[in-house]
């Protein structure tokens, strides 16, 4: 298992025919999390094939990225576009459809019948007389998981499954960025200690959003309110390059000899991708070694002028439709 080469806030909805439950469910789930609720299977379904298209289109959008990555630009600048001018569309898309089993008008597994061109993940509420429904329809691939309503601490296991499928990497997402990415570098990524690393940085420095690319290698990512980072990645291997590198560009010994050993990391592609406006500079480096091999990895600040800001930012989307009502009838 590789780490998310592409990762992003994703939507949650809920469909429950009961009103006064899945008021408690959007009242219970993490705030930090896109909310949808729904009463009636026809309104969820058609919102959910409003998202495929959506979806497409977006995937379409990177897919154009690398075509013209292909052809010659530069990989940072475009990402960086394609989110300041998406503003904050794709936080909107869907990526777990959590569907009551027992409904009157619509079974949970017709409404999920309904949508099967649509690839997100789907969990399935039961009640203890459709428990073997659901096993048999987790054993065909109709859903990811089943839980059932009677289950003792429902709020805890129901977040729980919800994160663990918002976290999984997109096999589309991945099949796409793959492409800019070496075969030694996707083994780097695939290491357990190394993934886990990646893993713990991104929680620290709160990313919501990030893309791993291989050219130059690293990770481009933003927090909720839109500030954009760059972390660096070296493998061992290429600090004597980069070294070269940071001498022909005029830096002195001591700094040089900082990168060859690998105690700090220089941004020099980093601004060659953002142009004048961005100053490299020399920055301390951790290291992570994993069977696949010993990583360098250092952390870069993006400016302002290069971020798509707070306006276009995860934080302000959840302020214009973080609010969690029930649909009127």
């Amino acid at each position: 298992m590789s780490f998310p080469l592409y990762r992003r806030p994703g939507g949650v909805v809920f469909l429950d025919d009961d009103p006064d439950y899945l008021e408690m469910l959007g009242e219970v789930m993490p705030p930090e999390w896109h909310v949808q609720l729904f009463l009636r299977p026809i309104a969820c379904i058609d919102l959910l094939k409003q998202d495929s298209a959506q979806r497409e289109n977006d995937a379409w959008l990177q897919q154009e990225i690398i075509r013209r990555w292909r052809e010659g630009a530069l990989l940072i600048p475009q990402i960086l576009h394609y989110w300041q001018v998406d503003g904050a569309g794709r936080f909107g898309l869907v990526q777990v459809a959590v569907v009551d089993y027992a409904m009157p008008a619509m079974s949970g597994l017709r409404v999920l019948g309904e949508l099967q061109d649509w690839p997100g993940s789907r969990i399935l509420l039961t009640g203890r007389a459709d428990e073997q429904l659901a096993v048999s329809a987790f054993n065909r691939g109709l859903i990811n998981q089943f839980i059932p309503k009677q289950s003792p601490d429902l709020r805890a296991c129901l977040t729980r499954a919800v994160e663990d499928l918002r976290h999984q990497a997109d096999q589309r997402y991945q099949q796409i960025w793959c492409a800019t990415l070496s075969p030694d570098q996707l083994a780097l990524l695939a290491d357990p200690v190394i993934f886990q690393a990646l893993q713990n940085v991104t929680q620290r420095q709160g990313w919501t959003e990030h893309v791993v690319i291989g050219a130059p290698f690293g990770m481009l990512a933003l927090n909720a309110q839109g500030q954009a980072s760059w972390l660096q990645l070296e493998p061992a291997g290429n600090l004597g390059e980069l070294a070269e590198m940071a001498l022909s560009q005029g830096w002195d010994a001591s700094v040089v000899q900082d990168i060859r050993s690998g105690r700090r990391l220089i941004d020099l592609e980093l601004q060659l991708a953002l142009g004048d406006g961005h100053q490299s500079a020399p920055c301390e480096a951790f290291v992570v070694t994993g069977e696949a091999g010993r990583l360098h990895a250092a952390l870069f600040a993006i400016g302002e002028p290069f971020s798509p800001g707070l306006s276009t930012s995860y934080a302000r989307f959840q302020a214009n439709h973080g609010e969690r009502r029930l649909p009127e009838d």
